[in-house]
Order: C-alpha cells, then sequence, then structure tokens
C-alpha cells in the first residue's frame, strides 16, 4: 500500500511541479501553455517513474532518510533529467524546445520531491507500528527478528520470540501485550492446543501468518527451514500460470530476435577487444544444467584466460576471480558477456528471466547439499532472475542456498510484471557496474 501512496504522490508532485513552472513563466496563456505542455511532459512523466523504479525508490527496504537514499534520489533525478533533455532536442515534433521551462521544472521537483519523500520516510519511520510475536525457536524465526530490526520502516515491532511448547509464556504474553501479529513456525501447527489458544485469540483482532508467508512477504525470498514438500504443492501449481507462460515464450521469441540482432553489432568490437587483450577464441561454449534438468550448451564472449580449468577442473567463479581478464572483468560487470546467449533464448534452452542454469559439476554436489536444490529447475533458467539482481556472485554452498530462497520466490510469484521489473533492474545493474 505504501508504494502505491508513494508512486501517487510523485505523479502528483511531477504535475504540482509542471503547473507551477508554468504558472512562473506565463500569467496571461498559461491555459494555452498548459495544453501545449502537457503531452510531451506526460510522456517525460512516464519515464522519470521508469527510472525511480529502477533506482529501487519504491521498494519499502530504502524508506529511511539516510545517505543511501538520498545519493538514490539524486542519481535517479539527474539521469531523468538528462533523459528529458535528450527527449526535446532529440525527438522535435512536440513544436517545444524547453530550456528555462525545462530547468525550473527539474528544480522544482527536485525540491518538491525531496522534502515529500523526506516527510514520507519519517512518517513510514515514526508511524503506527505493529507489536509482532514470533511462535518458534528456530534459524528462520531468528533470521526475520534479524531483518524487522534492521528494517523498522517496514512498521513492525518485535515482542519476542516464544518457543513454540511454552503455552504458557504465550498466553501472557498475548494478555500482557497489544499483539497485533503472530507469526507461527511450521511446529506450531503440529500442536493442536497451541492452535486452539490461537483461535481464541481471535476476538483480540490479531492477525496470524505462517513463518514462511510473512518471511517471503517482507524479504522477497522463501525460508528454506520453514517448508516442506507440502509447500510445493500449495504453492507451486502450474495450472495458473499457462497463460503466462506463453505470453513469457512469444515475449522470449520476440525480444531476443530484436535484441539479438541489435546486440550483434557490438560483436566486432568485442570480439577484436578479446583478441588484442588475451589468447585463445573470442566465444566459448560450456554444458549447463536446464529445464526439468535437461543439460543444454551456452555461448558466451570469453572472460577467462585461455584453459582457465586446466589444472584445477570446474571451480566457482567468484567477484574477484583471478581467471578472469581484465576486458573480461568489463564484460562481466556489464553482462555484455551475455550477448551470445539471446539466440539460446530464441532457440528455447533458456529464457530472458529466470533462475541462473548451473555447471552439471556443481548441480549434482548442490542438490546433495541444499535441500530442494533440484526445485530451481522447474522452469526454464533465464539470461537473468530474481536471485541476480538480488544477490552477489556465489562461490560456496551457503551462497547457493541463499540464492535459491530467491529463486523459489520467483518461481512462486513469476509474472509479466515481476520478469518486467527484474529486466528493467537488470538494466540499472549493469548500467551501474560499468561505472565502477
Amino acid at each position: 500500500m505504501r508504494k502505491i501512496t508513494l508512486f501517487f504522490i510523485d505523479i502528483a508532485l511531477l504535475y504540482t511541479s509542471l503547473v507551477a513552472m508554468l504558472a512562473m513563466r506565463y500569467d496571461e496563456t498559461f491555459s494555452e501553455q498548459l495544453q501545449l505542455h502537457l503531452i510531451p511532459f506526460g510522456i517525460i512523466f512516464v519515464l522519470w517513474l521508469v527510472v525511480f523504479y529502477i533506482a529501487n525508490l519504491y521498494d519499502e527496504h530504502t524508506f529511511r532518510n539516510t545517505s543511501y537514499f538520498y545519493s538514490n534520489l539524486l542519481k535517479a533525478i539527474t539521469v531523468a533529467s538528462v533523459i528529458s533533455i535528450s527527449f526535446f532536442y532529440l525527438i522535435p515534433i512536440f513544436g517545444i524546445t524547453p530550456k528555462t521551462n525545462l530547468f525550473i521544472f527539474i528544480v522544482l521537483f527536485a525540491v518538491l520531491d525531496t522534502l515529500g519523500r523526506s516527510l514520507f520516510n519519517h512518517i513510514a519511520g515514526k508511524g503506527f507500528k505493529r507489536i509482532t510475536l514470533i511462535v518458534g525457536d528456530t534459524p528462520s524465526a531468528h533470521e526475520t527478528v534479524k531483518f524487522i530490526k534492521e528494517n523498522p520502516q517496514l512498521g513492525y515491532e518485535l515482542a519476542g520470540i516464544v518457543k513454540s511448547d511454552d503455552i504458557q509464556g504465550l498466553k501472557e504474553a498475548i494478555r500482557g501485550t497489544r499483539i497485533n501479529t503472530i507469526i507461527i513456525s511450521p511446529e506450531g501447527y503440529k500442536m493442536p492446543e497451541l492452535i486452539d489458544m490461537f483461535y481464541q485469540a481471535l476476538t483480540k483482532r490479531i492477525t496470524f501468518y505462517d513463518l514462511a508467508t510473512f518471511y517471503e512477504r517482507l524479504t522477497g525470498k522463501v525460508p528454506l527451514g520453514s517448508i516442506d514438500q507440502v509447500w510445493f504443492l500449495q504453492n507451486l501449481t502450474e495450472d495458473n500460470k499457462r497463460g503466462y507462460e506463453v505470453a513469457k515464450r512469444i515475449g522470449d521469441i520476440v525480444f531476443g530476435i530484436v535484441f539479438g540482432t541489435v546486440s550483434a553489432l557490438l560483436y566486432p568490437f568485442i570480439a577484436l577487444a578479446i583478441v588484442l587483450t588475451s589468447k585463445g577464441p573470442v566465444f566459448y561454449t560450456q554444458v549447463r544444467q536446464g529445464h526439468l534438468g535437461k543439460p543444454f550448451k551456452i555461448i558466451k564472449f570469453r572472460t577467462m584466460i585461455q584453459n582457465a580449468e586446466e589444472g584445477t577442473g570446474a571451480v566457482w567463479a567468484s567477484s574477484r576471480d583471478g581467471r578472469v581478464t581484465p576486458f573480461g572483468r568489463f564484460l562481466r560487470r556489464t553482462r555484455l558477456d551475455e550477448l551470445p546467449q539471446f539466440w539460446t533464448v530464441v532457440a528455447g534452452h533458456i529464457s530472458l528471466v529466470g533462475p541462473r542454469a548451473e555447471r552439471p559439476e556443481f548441480h549434482e554436489m548442490l542438490k546433495k547439499e541444499v535441500p530442494f536444490y533440484e526445485e530451481r529447475y522447474l522452469i526454464k533458467p533465464g539470461i537473468s532472475g530474481w536471485a541476480q539482481i538480488n544477490y552477489p556472485y556465489g562461490a560456496s554452498v551457503a551462497d547457493a542456498a541463499e540464492k535459491l530462497k530467491y529463486d523459489l520466490y520467483y518461481i512462486k510469484n513469476r509474472s509479466i510484471a515481476l520478469d518486467i521489473g527484474i529486466i528493467l533492474k537488470t538494466i540499472r545493474t549493469a548500467l551501474s557496474q560499468a561505472g565502477n
């Protein structure tokens, strides 16, 4: 709800800034100028909102008055301003090329939005708190506690953790504290006395969540320690995803061809740079695990030294991998090494968005070490994905387990809207890394 509220606040401030700018600049011709500016500025307002989304300015985790937030806001306004200037001067079809008007508008909106968001963040952090009690002393419960404490702007205040078998302690906590929310770990549902007590507490207007649902809602990932096979049967049914899968496949073909064709213009320059900076082939192929565990070959621009694994065998790549060439590091940061994979998308082996396709050598190890690891192959892997934009390079079993939490969230909640969001944030990641 707060995301939607903030979205409409931004829209209101964009149009307020436009009207204020025109009122300052024009008097007798205000109505005429408003009609003239409304459509072109309406178009760039859409672009501003997209930029703000890519910059994570509608992510509840950023609703705090920190240096990170203000830095993100400044960058987003700067990028949106450059896009606005380019729009008016590169596409002069609206009969206006505003200079002073655009400058005044940008200044007005920057001031209003900074003040508005500062106030919004303050209210989000100091507003109504839902007193929350967690039932079940589990690792996932403690991880949830840590997340709540680190993100007070989400609106939850922790009353504590009570063990599932501490019935008396639970009764005292509910009776003595104004509890708004109770989070129940899986073992709690197996205790009839506990469930009966919660049923009696419904008259106190308490909201109940199972731990997996609450954790997922807050963090954007699924807690491995709080799910079982029943969770998959309840949440990963495919009947309601058929239309989405058809639309996604059509989108993969269309955008795969478009992006593949456009990106092919860069192939000669990338190939030349690879040849000039290191010995070895321009491309490399590698077997990966695909949909339902079927192997396929990916093709990328080579980013490592030739025969990088000749003496070591399969080794996890890391963010500071010594086998990566200097130019290869740039290709990886900007995701340009992935460009040839658009044709793998068209061929149907992978999608634009999905879990990362793992190497068979690591897959065999991880499915033994990480619970439910094979379930990530219920859908096609992707060039980018929810885990890839939310978690850095993984180079251990622990990293793989953490990324699996994001993969399961995506598999459960995948939709066209989520896919578009992931693609937009992948662009942000690529552009921001290119500047590092």
